[in-house]
């Protein structure tokens, strides 16, 4: 069986760096972290960077955050083109993503994220202004609904096509639920049935096994993959060798401590070693999950101030294991 293998948009971890590891490791295409049109419209110079896309990434799709049409349309516009201020990408976007699924507070009291679900007719105005603005694919990434009185993604998913969606994910919680279990397949399910377009299923899939039972339940069109890949770029090698019926062996822990090594080096290359170091004490927690001596390592990166400082630790770590 033939379908896509994604990374789902995460803030604070999609960046340049995460991304070259899991396009590596065999993910088809991969999300950025999300994009504030209202920040791109103000010229905001921090964005820049999150809208930056380097030549061994892959293809990347830009995701933006917005609840105003006209302001949307603006930002897939210059992203689009590349010409947004400071962005200096090295290769074009591969599609514009419309996030309608972010659960966070600070996002949603403004109307944005998951809060667009609660007006699917904003959502067709959203994604119609969006796809007059770029000859790009436009896709939107939804949640099953706000809560779970109001599990709305088919009328939403509808709205979305209505607009000219090119594409639909859907992660099976509700804003509610943030990332609590269970996923609910079976509204993915409902909006595979629903639309014409692709549907691409996301929610707690963390192996081949469950890719497989995901994509059994729901029809869908692909996976996409978020909490499950941090610390582990390997599942998306695990995944493609399921579906192109080839043997997957497992990485040693040696072998995952050097891809975070690497990981180290890509983040101070690309963002200086002040944030890149401090960016990469969250990740390296992730890497050496369920290794002995992990806490203690933890602990000890967590305070490391220098590049050298963190890259001597998780040397001596990886020897130790």
């Amino acid at each position: 069986m033939s379908y896509e293998i994604l990374l789902a948009p995460m803030a604070g971890v999609t960046d340049h760096a995460f991304r070259v590891l899991c396009h590596r490791m065999g993910c088809d295409r991969t999300v950025s972290e999300m994009i504030s049109a209202k920040a791109i419209h103000y010229k905001d110079e921090k964005t820049a960077t999150l809208a930056r896309i380097r030549a061994d990434e892959g293809s990347v799709v830009l995701q933006i955050f917005g609840a105003e049409p006209e302001i949307m349309a603006e930002a897939a516009d210059l992203l689009t083109r590349g010409a947004y201020h400071g962005c200096q990408s090295e290769t074009a976007p591969m599609g514009i993503d419309i996030n309608m699924g972010c659960p966070m507070k600070k996002i949603t009291s403004n109307g944005e994220g998951s809060a667009l679900m609660k007006n699917p007719a904003l959502i067709e105005k959203i994604v119609r202004s969006v796809k007059s603005a770029t000859p790009l694919p436009v896709s939107v990434k939804l949640r099953a609904g706000w809560d779970d009185t109001s599990v709305n993604a088919v009328e939403c998913a509808l709205a979305a096509e209505a607009g000219g969606a090119d594409l639909v994910a859907v992660h099976g919680r509700t804003r509610e639920q943030l990332y609590r279990p269970p996923v609910d397949r079976s509204v993915i399910a409902a909006v595979k049935r629903a639309v014409k377009v692709p549907v691409i299923a996301n929610g707690g899939i963390d192996s081949a096994t469950s890719a497989a039972e995901m994509l059994a339940e729901t029809g869908a069109d692909g996976v996409m993959i978020g909490q499950a890949a941090e610390g582990n770029p390997w599942l998306f090698a695990e995944l493609a060798a399921a579906r192109d019926g080839k043997s997957y062996t497992p990485p040693t822990w040696e072998e995952r401590m050097l891809l975070a090594i690497e990981h180290i080096h890509l983040l101070v290359e690309d963002k200086g070693e002040f944030i890149g170091i401090r960016e990469a004490r969250r990740h390296m927690g992730h890497h050496c999950k369920g290794m002995p001596g992990a806490t203690a390592y933890r602990d000890a990166v967590c305070k490391a101030e220098t590049a050298s400082e963190m890259l001597r630790l998780t040397e001596e770590f990886m020897q130790g294991l």
